[in-house]
């Protein structure tokens, strides 16, 4: 009865249906739920509601357009309430101090403010590529690197980090793997019976452990911050967490919310932006036109006797169309985050009732061959130029991999400028290709799930220099951006 209510036209599914059955191969599985069940399915788990979205368009309407009934998150007692303190603002309910974060963290990384970062985007643009040209074999390490050091200038103004091995990034990244583990089904009891929150921490060792975690994260995000509030008195570049301070009477932003804002943005945009760029050396190697392509915009607007730069960014349509076919391609977090309905909806003749989890099937949406062509699993920029090779004005169907509506990604405009600045220093300074001895067959669909983003299966590369003078060039950018 209670699915004929839910849904009276799309198909319901069991627990043994695909999105249930096929677990961490639930990627191979997504064009069958489409076809199988339509644009919306649901489910029934433990007496919860939970709505599957497989239309992109329907997305837009539910968790966009109305987004003031689609804000909510389900309840995440462990990950949410204890490990982050109801201050990790990604995590929470759309309540007033998620409101104010949010709004915060929008007037550091807006589009116009986006833009005083251009510099250190630049400086770690080269040192990846530098790093990528001298060991190329250790090409997800340097990724991985660039990203985290790229966050932490931006939130701290912390000089370039050179190693993940570095203490702060060791503790952040811990402390996102923490709740990455605490978010996954069936992690902790509580969950199913939240009952639990209230026995005595003396009897329960997960509720000891949790408290203690946050204590000790809310000293490594506060230490941090203070870090920076020194140099203020003195030379110290804008940065993320600047504004914070600087604003803190206008959001009304306690110090301890100050470090969370910060500490949660490094945790959203490291991953996700290594993930993002991972991807696409994959891409590089397995549709070398499109690599061939850019490098030939590549030189005739820049040249060979500089780097690309922010300057040369309306110059380079078919670049910005690979951050943008980057993005769709091969979404880092494939379901989304879910959102949760405030009060009962209606969609068409659908009844949605209070409570129910939306899942958007966000790599589906991706690759809908009705919105993205015959083609949607070729890596082909070339959807988003217009017939005169002119980039096209941004949409809401471009892809669907930053959020939706008051969920949406709030670094976005950070993260695709560093996208397109790495993206152009890489393409202008190396040739990418497969490894020579690497002869098995390329993994473009297999992937690796560390938590809640995916990466690409293994593979190895060649990365060499396009041209003799790519490495003196590259010093002199180094030294100049550097001092």
């Amino acid at each position: 009865m209670r699915v004929v209510l839910l849904l009276s036209s799309p198909r319901s599914a069991s627990a043994h249906s695909p999105f249930i059955m096929c677990g961490t191969h639930t990627e191979r599985c997504r064009p069958a739920l489409k076809k199988t069940f339509g644009d919306l399915f649901y489910l029934n788990i433990a007496g919860q509601s939970i709505l599957v979205i497989n239309s992109g368009k329907v997305a837009y309407e539910l968790l966009d357009r109305r987004s003031a009934n689609y804000s909510e998150r389900p309840r995440l007692i462990v990950a949410g309430e204890i490990l982050s303190g109801g201050l990790g603002f990604g995590l929470n309910s759309y309540n007033a101090a998620t409101r104010k974060m949010r709004t915060a963290v929008h007037g550091a990384l807006n589009n116009h403010t986006a833009r005083q970062y251009h510099p250190m985007q630049m400086t770690e643009a080269v040192l990846l590529t530098q790093s990528l040209l001298e060991k190329p074999e250790a090409w997800k390490a340097h990724i991985r690197r660039s990203a985290a050091s790229l966050i932490m200038t931006i939130l701290y103004d912390h000089p370039p980090v050179l190693s993940e091995s570095n203490s702060h990034i060791q503790h952040i990244n811990n402390h996102m793997e923490r709740l990455s583990l605490a978010c996954r089904p069936g992690a902790h009891l509580v969950e199913l019976f939240p009952w639990m929150l209230y026995i005595p921490q003396s009897f329960a060792k997960w509720k000891r452990e949790a408290y203690r975690w946050f204590e000790h994260d809310s000293q490594v995000f506060e230490g941090l911050v203070n870090e920076v509030a020194k140099r203020m008195t003195g030379n110290v570049r804008p940065c993320f967490t600047t504004a914070l301070i600087e604003n803190a009477d206008e959001y009304n932003l306690s110090e301890l919310e100050i470090a969370w804002v910060a500490g949660t943005m490094f945790g959203a945009g490291s991953e996700t932006t290594a993930s993002v760029m991972e991807w696409f050396l994959l891409a590089m190697i397995a549709f070398p036109d499109v690599q061939k392509r850019a490098q030939e915009e590549l030189d005739s607007v820049v040249g060979h006797s500089r780097v690309p730069t922010f300057a040369d960014f309306e110059h380079l349509p078919y670049i910005q169309a690979i951050v943008r076919e980057s993005l769709r391609w091969r979404t880092t977090v494939p379901l989304g985050l879910p959102h949760r309905s405030l009060q009962d909806d209606w969609y068409k003749d659908m009844f949605i009732p209070k409570g129910t989890i939306c899942i958007a099937n966000v790599q589906y949406m991706n690759r809908d061959p009705e919105v993205f062509g015959p083609d949607p699993a070729d890596f082909n920029p070339g959807r988003y130029l217009d017939e005169n090779g002119g980039i096209k004005p941004n949409s809401v169907e471009d892809h669907w991999s930053l959020g939706f509506g008051r969920r949406n990604c709030l670094g976005r405009f950070v993260g695709s400028n560093s996208l397109f600045i790495d993206i152009a220093i890489l393409l202008w300074a190396a040739k990418i290709s497969r490894a020579k001895d690497d002869v098995g067959p390329l993994d473009l669909d297999g992937f690796v799930d560390d938590g809640m983003v995916i990466h690409p299966v293994p593979f190895r590369c060649e990365i060499k220099p396009r041209f003799s003078d790519v490495s003196q060039i590259l010093s002199q950018e180094k030294e100049h951006l550097m001092h």
